[in-house]
């Protein structure tokens, strides 16, 4: 594939805009998630006048390219965007220009215009890309990346030294393509590049050119171990062993970079990343942080390293991350007081958002799971740019105060503002037994759509991978397949939990069933089952949240779906009723032990759930409907007649009452157990 110089052109249809954008956001190479942009030119019909005005389309602040849509791109006047250039400040005042960019809108505008927007409206190309691919800004985070650039593309891409994003970048690359009419692109120093076109297809081909000769440049001149040779000790410990270590450090991890702020976890050990934790040079490299800004936005300037080999003992590793995080954070501070001046933003947290532990992984964390695991996402990428700038040259991003200068823009700083109010559950992570039916489906549902991240918990492994998708998929909600009878299940369900999302804050004891026979009918066997699923799986699963809350540090919730037959003596029913007392009871006794370590303990007592409900539908309701004489479809309607209400309870309103015990208005609750029971008298608490 070579070069094609631009040459003039007619503007294709917006569709050809998104499918270039689509093809070029669908591979990781090219660009990272919400990394870059695109734009094509061309005229339409004024409502108004009725005459053509020449009008950019470009993706909006905040889109990504792969899943770009009309609806997220910014539509602009190029006549009054270019008019900018004549009450232009100065590089001093250049962020005005932002604002500026609302008065050049055409019509509603669409979508918002981001801070790349005069690079495109400024470059006189139908057709501009602007993308973050590894090689590119492997080159473009080289010591000698001028020199590296001509070599690799000649005259065909022309270097661009650093300079922030904005309106003078623009203006830069602007005076670039009139001096070099034969070039396609030009690399971006310490940032990415940028390629345009006469037509779309061409533009995306000069786009993918750049990026492809960078990458055979990259691996043809390269040397072979950038990361220099292996470091004694520091080798990928066995995957079983490495997945065991993730899921013991994760809730520690979380607990640390969450001090100033709750954070969801992602964990990944991609075999680039074990191996640059495996080299000699990783100390130093992660050192220098990452340079591209959309890289450091999201990762923070430098990561968080473990500096001590995968076999050393967990305690003392441990004791370390703590040790490290308090150094982290004196430094991180040290770093805002350096730069900071009058009108800098607070300092917005100083945690880390990547953990690098050699021989295990790497620990990401955002305020939800995506934005968790797209950091790692970033991380991966600035390994990948390290590992090309020092195969060719030595990696040399960005000085720090640079980084300071994007990391707490005023613009950024906006944008974050503009940023919807997180949901009461945001950043928690629950896991809910028995939910792949039933109450426990219908709480799973509730607290994901409070805005936590949900586990899944069920023996039927389909039913709970159909829920799961239904909530959204891995960045909202996992399946695992746990009977609640088996203590290395249990674990393992906790563990996955621990790997996928960093830990657990919030968990509903729900898994049960019910067999209703007479007291000289139940054998010992009937009366074990019960006991089994409900009161020791209940104990075994709180002894195991209990560990992982305490490794995180942060409080937590348990709560139990016990029953009104923990204090309604009805007929025919002793082993059930008997373990839901049990269960009743362990939820003061959790709150007396566990108070201390700021974990709440409640539950919820609801009368018969009959429709929705995978335990009536599985027998219990026809047993009960012939104790009590009815028909098993009127069963519902029989609960709530001798209730106060004369209401049905439904899955939903034991789910409404888990989120108000854990939604945060009662903060200062535990021990309680909340009737939802449409009004038992019987079943009073007294």
């Amino acid at each position: 594939m070579q070069p094609s110089p631009s040459r003039p052109g007619t503007q294709p249809p917006v569709a050809d805009l998104l499918a270039r954008s689509h093809t070029l956001g669908a591979d990781p190479r090219n660009t990272n998630y919400a990394g870059g942009n695109a734009s094509a030119k061309g005229s339409a019909d004024d409502p108004v006048t009725g005459r053509p005005v020449e009008l950019m389309w470009v993706k909006g602040s905040g889109g990504d390219l792969g899943t770009l849509t009309e609806e997220g791109l910014a539509v602009l006047r190029l006549d009054r965007l270019r008019a900018l250039t004549g009450v232009y400040p100065g590089p001093e005042r250049e962020d005005e220009m932002v604002a500026a960019l609302d008065h050049c809108l055409y019509g509603r505008g669409g979508a918002a215009p981001s801070i790349d927007t005069a690079m495109h409206g400024l470059l006189d190309a139908p057709h501009v890309d602007h993308l973050h691919p590894d090689s590119g800004i492997a080159l473009a985070c080289a010591a000698d990346g001028e020199q590296l650039t001509r070599e690799c593309f000649g005259d065909a891409v022309v270097w661009v030294p650093w300079r922030r994003p904005g309106f003078q970048l623009g203006l830069d690359i602007a005076a670039i393509r009139r001096a070099h009419p034969e070039a396609v692109g030009v690399v971006l120093g310490g940032h990415g590049i940028t390629a345009w076109g006469a037509t779309s297809q061409e533009c995306e081909r000069n786009s993918l050119w750049m990026i492809r000769t960078a990458e055979r440049f990259l691996a043809e001149r390269g040397t072979a171990e950038p990361f220099g040779p292996p470091l004694d000790g520091y080798a990928p410990l066995p995957e079983a062993e490495r997945r065991s270590r993730a899921a013991a450090l994760a809730p520690v991890v979380r607990g640390l970079a969450a001090t100033d702020a709750p954070r969801v976890g992602h964990f990944t050990d991609a075999a680039p990343l074990l191996d640059f934790l495996a080299r000699a040079e990783h100390p130093r490299l992660a050192a220098l942080g990452t340079s591209c800004p959309d890289h450091f936005l999201r990762t923070k300037i430098r990561p968080l390293v473990l500096d001590l080999p995968p076999t050393a003992p967990l305690d003392r590793a441990v004791a370390r991350l703590t040790e490290l995080h308090a150094a982290y954070r004196a430094e991180y501070a040290a770093y805002y007081d350096r730069h900071a001046d009058a009108d800098s933003p607070p300092m917005r947290g100083a945690d880390p958002a990547i953990v690098l532990v050699p021989g295990v992984g790497m620990f990401s964390f955002g305020r939800d799971k995506q934005t968790a695991r797209v950091a790692g996402e970033f991380y991966l990428n600035a390994v990948n740019v390290m590992r090309g700038a020092e195969a060719v040259s030595s990696y040399a991003p960005i000085d720090e105060a640079e980084k300071f200068r994007i990391e707490y823009w005023a613009l950024e700083e906006a944008k974050l503002r503009r940023m919807p109010r997180p949901r009461p559950l945001a950043a928690r992570i629950a896991l809910v037994t028995g939910a792949a039916s039933g109450i426990g489906r219908a709480v799973a549902r509730r607290l994901s759509a409070e805005g936590a991240c949900v586990v899944v918990a069920d023996r039927n492994a389909r039913d709970a991978a159909a829920v799961a998708a239904e909530l959204g998929g891995p960045d909202k909600a996992v399946a695992v397949t746990v009977d609640v009878t088996r203590e290395e299940q249990i674990e393992a369900a906790f563990a996955e939990a621990c790997r996928a999302f960093g830990g657990v804050d919030l968990v509903v004891n729900n898994a049960g069933l019910s067999l209703s026979k007479p007291l000289l009918e139940t054998t010992a066997a009937d009366w074990d089952l019960q006991h089994d699923v409900m009161a020791r799986g209940s104990f075994l699963v709180a002894r195991e949240a209990a560990r992982v809350m305490r490794a995180q540090g942060l409080g937590g919730d348990l709560v139990y779906v016990a029953s009104k037959n923990a204090v309604f003596a009805g007929p025919e029913n002793i082993a059930y009723s008997a373990t839901k007392a049990d269960q009743a009871h362990q939820v003061r006794l959790l709150a007396a032990e566990l108070g201390g370590d700021g974990i709440r303990v409640n539950g919820v007592n609801p009368d018969g759930v009959v429709r929705g409900s995978g335990i009536f539908a599985g027998g219990w309701g026809a047993q009960r409907a012939a104790v009590y004489g009815v028909p098993e479809e009127k069963l519902g309607e029989f609960y709530a007649q001798r209730t106060l209400l004369k209401r049905e309870v439904l899955p939903e309103h034991v789910a409404a009452a888990v989120f108000a015990l854990t939604g945060g208005d009662l903060s200062r609750t535990t021990g309680l157990l909340v009737p939802v029971d449409a009004g038992v008298p019987a079943a009073f608490l007294r």
